[in-house]
């Protein structure tokens, strides 16, 4: 039976683990590795790791930490950054990641969509949409570059495209809410969610279980990611790997339930 999954998010910068806030000021948290092994023991759901260095310096993919990471994980591993060629997507998923992200990459060319998933599956392949509240108006956008470009593109629009194009996986990452730990934009996921069939998985705002749950209660089969709240404990946000336990799991699932 398909179950919303809870998704860590780690974000590597200078080979470190790190947490930002609204994409600005990253916060050393750790070694990327011990925190696979210590999410390994916790029976996550999956896990996404993002290089936010990769795309913003021109820089291939590190390939020997993408090793280091999937001989490490026993969970389902995706990792994005710096990937901008089919041979790069090809290579990493040989290094046995299960899923690999675009996201710059996929608005340069959204081609790349389409010739990575004929290669290694559209199951395979995430796009990882910067969405940001911009102008006067703030209106949805695309970003792109740790959330420094703008693009001009309508998200909803993209999101469009993106399916078509073969994606088997969006991840819509709302920069306004990144670190913030205030919840999810469930206004504007809702008028997202709405333009596509595909697997999403939301990014962004996660502060407590209870926003996961909220999250649920409102989208129903839907992944649900975060980042501080799998690194930092407490009103003055301690360092400390943690996720739900079996139990604890069960009662956000039981909260999350959608009403009959």
């Amino acid at each position: 039976m398909l179950r919303p999954r809870l998704i860590p998010c780690l974000l590597v910068h200078n080979q470190g683990l790190v947490k930002t806030v609204k994409f600005a000021d990253p916060k050393y948290v750790g070694d990327p590795i011990n925190a696979v092994r210590i999410f390994n023991e916790k029976v996550v759901d999956e896990l996404i790791v993002v290089d936010i260095d990769a795309t913003r310096l021109d820089r291939e993919p590190d390939y020997r930490m993408i090793a280091n990471l999937a001989n490490e994980s026993r969970m389902p591993l995706s990792y994005g950054g710096g990937v901008r060629t089919v041979e790069q997507v090809q290579q990493i998923i040989g290094l046995g990641v299960e899923k690999v992200a675009c996201s710059a990459a996929a608005v340069a060319d959204p081609g790349l969509i389409t010739q990575a998933a004929e290669r290694v599956g559209s199951q395979s392949i995430i796009v990882v949409i910067d969405v940001r509240k911009t102008g006067m108006l703030r209106r949805p956008e695309v970003v792109t570059h740790n959330g420094t470009k703008r693009t001009g593109l309508d998200p909803a629009k993209f999101i469009r495209e993106i399916e078509a194009r073969g994606a088997g996986e969006i991840v819509l990452n709302f920069v306004d809410r990144d670190g913030t730990m205030d919840g999810y934009d469930l206004d504007l996921i809702e008028a997202l969610r709405t333009q596509t069939s595909l697997p999403v998985t939301i990014l962004g705002g996660a502060g407590s279980l209870d926003h996961i749950a909220a999250l649920w209660r409102a989208q129903g089969l839907i992944g649900a990611a975060a980042g501080s709240l799998f690194v930092f404990k407490g009103k003055y946000r301690a360092v400390l790997i943690n996720y739900p336990n079996k139990a604890e799991k069960a009662a956000v699932l039981k909260s999350g339930e959608r009403p009959a």
